[in-house]
């Protein structure tokens, strides 16, 4: 189950229930739409039920913390869940958000240790990434229109990680300056998401041939950063496989099994395409 608001037009059931399929289980997935007003109840509800897990998205990644019996490591770092487990009416909280965005690059590109890395965006997606990029060795920029959030998230990471983290303005001349240091860009905001996709933050006359360009957005697959950044040469990777990873972490949290990800991320791919 997802809860959020709004829940139109996500893939989640998609990609559980082709798993569910695929293992031949009794299971099901479906997206509800759960305005904060009820949250609590909801989630009592949830307990009760004996409903073994389910996912959470905006805006409630934050809010549903004080509704749960305890966090994961992963969520308490980032001070946000995405993915609830129920163990015997225990609900623990995890995030499993950043450690598929790190995933999906790292299958692409290799370690990504000892890599200079721009991050834009300041929000909830941009700290689970941010956090795991940290984890995983990376010299880290955040780049954000709002420079104090930018900032915010910079000290979160220091404290807690005892990283330094640079931050900057969307000013084009301090990405150009930051850009031609990086190694891999990565963008985590809604900016070239369906419908906007002629929006980009960052243009080819600021990429080198030898940055990677990560964009976690998925619709459309490839977005205007993504076309901006084959001009120059550049690498790609789109957020497909973020989308996929961290569906497939919650499925192992959930079942104990291994997740079909092949068939999830070839049923994402055909609807996407729109081919079913």
């Amino acid at each position: 189950m997802l809860i959020g608001d709004p829940v139109e037009g996500t893939l989640s059931p998609l990609i559980f229930n082709t798993a569910f399929r695929r293992l031949g289980m009794n299971a099901i997935y479906a997206a509800v739409r759960v305005p904060l007003s009820i949250l609590s109840e909801f989630v009592f509800t949830i307990r009760r039920a004996g409903i073994r897990g389910f996912n959470v998205t905006i805006p409630h990644k934050v809010a549903i913390i004080e509704l749960l019996d305890s966090l994961d490591e992963s969520a308490k770092e980032v001070e946000a869940v995405n993915t609830v487990v129920n163990e015997d009416g225990k609900l623990i909280g995890y995030n499993t958000d950043g450690h598929g965005a790190l995933m999906a690059l790292e299958k692409e590109i290799g370690s990504v240790n000892g890599k200079r890395v721009l991050l834009l965006g300041a929000g909830g997606a941009a700290r689970a990434v941010a956090f795991s990029l940290a984890k995983a060795g990376c010299e880290l920029t955040i780049a954000n229109r709002t420079l104090s959030k930018a900032e915010a998230l910079a000290e979160i990471i220091s404290k807690k990680l005892g990283k330094s983290v640079g931050v900057i303005s969307l000013d084009r001349e301090k990405l150009r300056e930051e850009i031609s240091r990086a190694d891999i860009l990565v963008n985590t905001t809604s900016v070239g998401m369906m419908p906007n996709v002629d929006e980009t933050l960052v243009t080819s006359d600021l990429m080198h041939k030898n940055l990677v360009v990560y964009d976690i957005v998925y619709k459309p697959l490839k977005t205007r950063l993504l076309k901006e950044a084959e001009k120059v040469g550049a690498r790609t990777v789109n957020g497909l496989g973020m989308l996929i990873n961290q569906a497939a972490i919650a499925f192992k949290i959930w079942t104990g099994k291994d997740a079909p990800v092949e068939d999830m991320k070839r049923a994402v791919q055909e609807y996407l395409e729109g081919k079913r």
